[in-house]
């Protein structure tokens, strides 16, 4: 005779309620605004300098990217990680970080890439595009299954929001080149090219750091937080003057860190990416070994 099974306790109404947190969705929603109006700059844009238009759009691009920065953290910092805000910030960023960067591209060089063949243009633009949606679908996927002990956050291809900034931030450095007049040349036909090598990156297996091991309570030395301070407050103050190198630096090493990531010894990786207290550290090392 079979022992008999113990029934599941019935799922309470409040369990079954969509839960929708509000500040971490509302730094999703920003994110999506942004994409928005990058998108309406774009259409709005008269392709000769200064690129008033153009500029405006590069700058709520990077914007969302800051917006896509904080809106995880804060959900997991409070414990507020909810299906529906990753579901939303999905669909956020195929908007700002898919439409917006393809859209930008097309219309600076795309359209007249090759002259009398249109769907050239387009076509790489859309390359891009249904790149980064197959990324976000598959993040969500695997966001789905369970994870082993000792498993790793890291991302698994290039993440869109780094694809994007790096199309903006490059986008913006040679605005400021040729402005510059440091070199006469067609150098924004580099931009499908990069393009469609970050279509590839995106889909790709390239491991990628999260970074959301990094503990924003940690308590770090006086000379690591005077540092900090002293870069956040030389980039506040010459922002307009670096950003255009600055950014660009900033995208492209995370980019090239995917293919040396594995190169590198576990624990130079560890202080790369993670940030715990020295007792933290003690511990997550005996948990992985």
């Amino acid at each position: 005779m079979a022992a008999p099974t113990k029934k599941d306790a019935p799922e309470s109404p409040m369990d079954r309620r969509l839960k929708i947190y509000f500040l971490p969705n509302l730094l999703t929603g920003g994110n999506l605004f942004c994409g928005f109006l990058a998108i309406t700059k774009i259409v709005e844009a008269n392709l000769e300098s200064p690129y008033t238009s153009i500029k405006a759009a590069l700058f709520f691009i990077l914007l969302a990217c800051i917006f896509d920065l904080f809106d995880g953290r804060v959900a997991r910092m409070g414990g507020y990680e909810s299906p529906f805000g990753r579901e939303f910030d999905s669909l956020a960023d195929i908007v700002s970080f898919g439409v917006a960067p393809a859209f930008l591209v097309h219309r600076i060089v795309l359209a007249d890439l090759i002259p009398g063949v249109p769907q050239v243009g387009w076509f790489i633009a859309s390359v891009y595009l249904i790149c980064g949606a197959l990324r976000l679908a598959r993040f969500n996927c695997l966001a789905e299954m369970p994870k082993e002990d000792g498993g790793s956050d890291a991302f698994m291809g290039f993440p869109i929001p780094m694809a994007a900034g790096l199309v903006a931030s490059l986008t913006l450095f040679l605005m400021w080149w040729e402005q510059k007049n440091f070199a006469a040349g067609n150098w924004r036909y580099l931009l499908p090219f990069i393009l469609l090598f970050l279509s590839f990156m995106m889909v790709s297996e390239v491991k990628y750091p999260s970074f959301k091991t990094i503990n924003w309570r940690t308590h770090r030395s006086f000379h690591k937080m005077v540092t900090i301070l002293v870069v956040l407050g030389f980039f506040i103050v010459l922002w307009d003057k670096v950003l255009p190198i600055v950014a660009p630096m900033v995208f492209i090493i995370y980019l090239v860190y995917g293919f040396i990531r594995p190169r590198i010894s576990a624990r130079i990786r560890h202080e790369i990416e993670d940030d715990y207290d020295d007792d933290d550290y003690d511990d997550e090392r005996d948990r992985r070994s």
